[in-house]
């Protein structure tokens, strides 16, 4: 009991809530019928909205609205084949030929007939005419007379016969060629569809893989902001280690002045070598101790100085990623600018069987105008 309910729905193209559709052929409802037509409205502000805006959104939806226009067009086309061009309306235009002709065929048949029974009351009249003809000469001619004008009475008959035959050939010609325009105009009709789902199937590819650039995208970016902290990160670790390397600099310098006054401090006075050299001593494990903390300094820079060349790589390759993802936005610029090429055709097409469709209406109403004409 649900399968034909859900059958007879179709989600809304604005809110997508489900909208009941008619059990007859025509074109579908594609919005709510039940708020005085407020989806439809919104989706049109929103597709106004977006188609002037620039860059890639507005020319999306730019190409959804030609495919809207494209689906009213195929939905009308529709309407027009199943109203005009259907088995049932082909069959009732032959059987209005087929009337039109009967009625023709009957009219001349009659016209025979009548002139056969004029052509025989001829004969009888100039068998007569022969019994009287030693007593009325005169009556002899006119019963002459009447026998020609019969038979070219007989004649026009067979006339009106072979022109109603015609007739009848030239009407099922016509209803052939109809049989024929209609089977090529469901054809196009058929491959205009296939056109416009394999349209959408490609727009929903380009969807896709825009989706994919922009997220490779920025996860490039992504990738390239940190590298650029981490860059910027070792540039103040190098900071730091070359404050820390000018600090051991001056202790060392500090040291070595130290170890200069010692020295002469030992010099002036002897009593106090032991102290001095004991202090010279301190201050030589000052310096080596400040000399290994320089050397340590010196590999913590080199170290900040591979680590800024790593960032600078990163950040290189983050620009060959961005550059890759602008390469791809250009791909994709470009087959969506096929895809509306296509959609051109596809118009082109529909203008085509319209063309087409009007050509047969009017070679409908060529071939129906001559017997009502007549």
């Amino acid at each position: 009991m649900d399968t034909p309910a859900a059958a007879d729905t179709r989600p809304c193209a604005h809110c997508g809530r489900p909208v009941p559709q008619r059990a007859a052929a025509g074109r579908p409802f594609r919005y709510c019928r039940d708020n005085d037509g407020a989806c439809q409205r919104a989706s049109r502000n929103t597709r106004m909205r977006h188609r002037n805006a620039p860059g890639l959104p507005g020319q999306v939806a730019r190409t959804w609205e030609v495919v809207d226009r494209l689906d009213q067009a195929v939905a009308t086309l529709t309407e027009a084949l199943h109203a005009e061009l259907s088995p049932v309306g082909v069959e009732r235009q032959l059987a209005q030929v087929r009337a039109e002709a009967a009625t023709q065929v009957a009219d001349a048949q009659t016209e025979r007939d009548t002139a056969r029974a004029e052509a025989e009351d001829a004969t009888t009249t100039a068998a007569a005419a022969t019994v009287r003809a030693e007593q009325a000469q005169a009556e002899r001619d006119a019963a002459v007379a009447r026998a020609t004008a019969a038979d070219a009475a007989a004649e026009q008959a067979r006339h009106a016969e072979r022109d109603a035959h015609a007739a009848a050939d030239d009407a099922r010609r016509a209803a052939h060629a109809a049989e024929a325009l209609r089977v090529q105009a469901e054809r196009d009709r058929d491959t205009a569809r296939r056109e416009i789902d394999v349209l959408r199937a490609e727009h929903a590819a380009q969807q896709r893989q825009i989706a994919e650039v922009l997220r490779a995208r920025d996860a490039a970016l992504a990738d390239a902001e940190r590298a650029a902290r981490q860059a910027t990160d070792a540039l103040a670790r190098a900071e730091r280690f070359r404050g820390d390397a000018e600090a051991a600099r001056q202790e060392t310098a500090t040291a070595r002045q130290e170890t200069a006054r010692a020295v002469e401090a030992a010099s002036a006075a002897t009593a106090v070598a032991t102290r001095a050299r004991a202090d010279a001593d301190a201050a030589r494990t000052d310096a080596d101790a400040a000399r290994a903390q320089a050397t340590q300094t010196a590999a913590e820079r080199d170290r900040a100085t591979a680590e800024l060349a790593g960032a600078r790589d990163a950040a290189a390759t983050a620009q060959g990623q961005l550059h890759q993802t602008q390469v791809r936005l250009e791909a994709v610029a470009a087959e969506r600018d096929s895809a509306q090429q296509r959609v051109t055709q596809l118009a082109a097409q529909v203008s085509d069987l319209a063309a087409a469709l009007a050509a047969l209406g009017a070679a409908r109403q060529a071939a129906a105008g001559p017997p009502t004409a007549g």
